[in-house]
């Protein structure tokens, strides 16, 4: 391999000579050998929205020459059209705060715009890392700002479509099966009658909230830091330059993006951060319970619930022919589990900040980033390899008249203890509570069949 030699304030660095990215990048790639896994490409993306927009403000406020400002755009634009992935390589687990990721981006950027000015790979005299591309910048204004951008566009145009799917194909099954009556359940025993329609609208019902808090806590990433530069004083930075930058930033990303009221507070702490990654473990949460009782209500298929059939999707046993099982729901329970795991580091990171910056910004974002892109996935998937496909067990409404709950109705006309006493004579005799009734002369059939009638006891909710 040929290299280029890159210099720092450390000394000359061996670079391939092919590369875009320079001596700092090059460090963090020796120095940072840890995980195998990069920082995702949605935060190199959005930093090459800031750094054009940058660019673009620092060329208006004339501390950036027409000739540099307009090639860094158009790298800016090579790195969006997903043409330079592969210079982005830094681990997840590096120095904090993003630096790291921050000058490996500043270095790319700046070859791929002395390349486009005719010039050499290394040639800094041209366009530098730090004076041109980050000019009026830091990694402790920018890095921040670079995780509400990618955070709020992947939840607005990935995350947000999927879950809108997952409610809708729940909200079909619950009109579908709002006919459907079967046995209702509390601690796993049966319970009073309810419809299927009934209990996907509880599904239902409780993503659409979990939702709305994730759409609550999303609109808060919309105020960034940017101009705060260094400590949050705007040093380097001119008097317009957050103004025009964040002007261009919504251009860019037809996003309104708002300069924070208070830029230390952004700097210092990752507060909105951590309620985007609670909002998301309120909607794993949520999605979870649905994930389980799938599992529950297909169990079996003879010798458990049984009530509803999933899709078909693959074999279940590399012993047992024939058996399938739940794959899907199991899938969206694991991928649910990650992202409450996810949150509980979120939290740690939001809550280890020391002073003017959160040094653990970059394993934060990456949870971040990793819960809404397998949450979007996953929960397509489940939409529609699962939920959607669902059927009805013809048993599901056999054993409702033999429920020794369903004596719950009885209760106003013969008391608690009398229906309490019917309903364990039921049970214990394989009767239903009708029989049992009519056996002990309590009430006569027609009153009886009112009131135990199970199409009336499910309730018009």
């Amino acid at each position: 391999m040929k290299y280029r030699l890159d210099k720092d304030v450390l000394g000359a660095v061996k670079v391939p000579a092919d590369a875009y990215y320079g001596s700092e990048t090059q460090r963090s790639l020796d120095n940072f050998k840890v995980s195998g896994i990069r920082m995702p490409m949605e935060f190199v993306y959005a930093y090459a929205m800031l750094k054009k927009a940058a660019a673009i403000a620092n060329m208006r406020d004339k501390k950036l020459d027409a000739k540099r400002a307009h090639a860094i755009v158009k790298a800016c634009d090579i790195i969006l059209e997903h043409k330079l992935d592969d210079q982005f390589a830094i681990d997840i687990f590096q120095a904090g705060a993003g630096t790291c990721l921050n000058m490996n981006v500043n270095e790319v950027i700046a070859n791929k715009a002395i390349e486009i000015l005719g010039g050499k790979r290394g040639d800094y005299k041209i366009i530098h890392p730090n004076d041109h591309v980050n000019m009026s910048q830091s990694t402790n204004d920018t890095m921040p700002s670079v995780v509400r951008i990618a955070t709020y566009i992947g939840i607005e145009r990935k995350l947000m479509s999927a879950l809108t799917l997952l409610e809708k194909k729940l909200h079909k099954k619950s009109v579908e099966y709002r006919e459907v009556v079967k046995i209702g359940r509390t601690h796993l025993q049966d319970a009073v009658p309810m419809t299927l329609g009934q209990e996907f609208s509880g599904y239902e019902y409780a993503l659409k909230n979990a939702i709305s808090m994730l759409n609550d806590a999303k609109r808060r990433l919309l105020y960034i830091p940017l101009g705060g530069t260094a400590v949050g004083t705007g040093i380097n930075a001119d008097e317009n330059y957050a103004r025009i930058a964040i002007n261009e930033l919504n251009r860019i990303t037809g996003i309104k993006f708002r300069i924070s009221a208070n830029r230390f507070a952004v700097m210092q702490q990752r507060i909105e951060e951590l309620s985007v990654a609670d909002a998301l473990k309120e909607v794993s949460t949520a999605i979870n319970k649905i994930s389980n009782d799938m599992r529950l209500l297909t169990s079996g298929p003879k010798g458990g619930m049984g009530e509803i059939i999933l899709p078909e999707i693959l074999p279940g046993s590399s012993i047992m022919p024939g058996k399938i099982n739940p794959s899907m729901p199991e899938m969206m329970g694991m991928v649910c589990l990650k992202i409450i795991g996810n949150c509980t580091t979120i939290t740690d990171a939001a809550n280890s900040g020391q002073l003017e910056i959160n040094v653990f910004t970059p394993i934060l974002a990456y949870d971040l980033m990793f819960s809404i892109n397998i949450l979007s996935n996953a929960s397509a998937l489940f939409a529609e390899k699962c939920i959607d496909g669902i059927r009805v067990n013809k048993q599901i409404s056999a054993h409702v008249e033999m429920d020794m709950s369903i004596a719950t109705a009885l209760s106003p006309y013969i008391g608690y203890a009398k229906a309490s006493e019917v309903a364990r004579k039921a049970y214990k005799e394989n009767k239903s509570v009708k029989a049992v009734c009519l056996e002990l002369g309590i009430l006569d059939k027609n009153k009886l069949d009112e009131i135990l009638d199970p199409k009336k006891l499910v309730g018009r909710y």
